[in-house]
């Protein structure tokens, strides 16, 4: 796309939230980190020196992108008990922190402190508290959420360390397949997880994802309960 002049009537009509909409955009096709502002510039028709002064420097822009990515999240109803409470919030989150790759990571190193999380980590607090967690409640939430969000986190990375994930990590599968073929620990993997991401689509890392959210769950519930351990 050609560069308009920076004085022109599409630049004095540019506004901070088209730029936000724009890098959201280009997230959405990529990556939070896969571009850069002289690439936002660019679909934009300005120069980089119009995108900072109208919203200031990449890290800020990428805070206000990921705020944007999760505006329409909402806590789940304040009646549920507190399994069903984070089973519903984590599987909610999971489609706006898909749908942008690497806003997952970010949330992980940056803290969920924005207005969008904020009711989200109230209620979610407030239902640990009426679950009975104690003083164990923060380490309880911390580890609901964190577990759930850096598996998401991770898928990402593929895309921006492989190029192509999906496909090179079924690759990456198929050869250790290969590799230890005959080895029992190998075949067990095999039958049991492998062949869900060999075969490619979505449904394997839907069940991966849900597993993560229910073994976490259900390990909590034996903390909480004083079950030997």
């Amino acid at each position: 796309m050609a560069r308009r002049p920076a004085g022109s009537p599409y630049h004095l009509g540019l506004t901070p939230d088209r730029i936000v909409a724009e890098a959201l955009a280009l997230t959405g096709e990529g990556h939070l980190l896969g571009w850069s502002l002289r690439d936002l510039a660019d679909r934009l028709g300005v120069t980089v020196s119009v995108i900072t002064h109208h919203v200031g420097g990449k890290d800020r822009l990428l805070r206000r992108v990921v705020e944007e990515a999760l505006a329409g999240l909402r806590p789940p109803p304040e009646d549920l008990a507190w399994d069903a409470w984070f089973r519903a919030m984590l599987l909610d989150i999971r489609g706006p922190l898909q749908r942008y790759p690497g806003t997952a990571k970010w949330v992980l190193l940056h803290g969920p402190s924005f207005p969008a999380i904020m009711p989200m980590i109230d209620a979610g607090v407030a239902a640990l508290q009426r679950a009975g967690f104690g003083e164990s409640l923060g380490l309880a939430f911390a580890t609901l959420f964190n577990n759930a969000v850096m598996t998401l986190a991770v898928a990402d990375e593929r895309l921006t360390d492989e190029g192509d994930g999906p496909r090179e990590h079924a690759a990456t599968m198929r050869g250790l397949l290969d590799a230890g073929a005959g080895r029992p620990g190998v075949g067990a993997l095999d039958s049991t997880l492998m062949r869900m991401f060999t075969a490619g689509g979505p449904g394997a890392h839907d069940t991966y994802y849900r597993f993560v959210i229910e073994t976490t769950i259900a390990g909590l519930t034996v903390l909480r309960d004083g079950a030997p351990r």
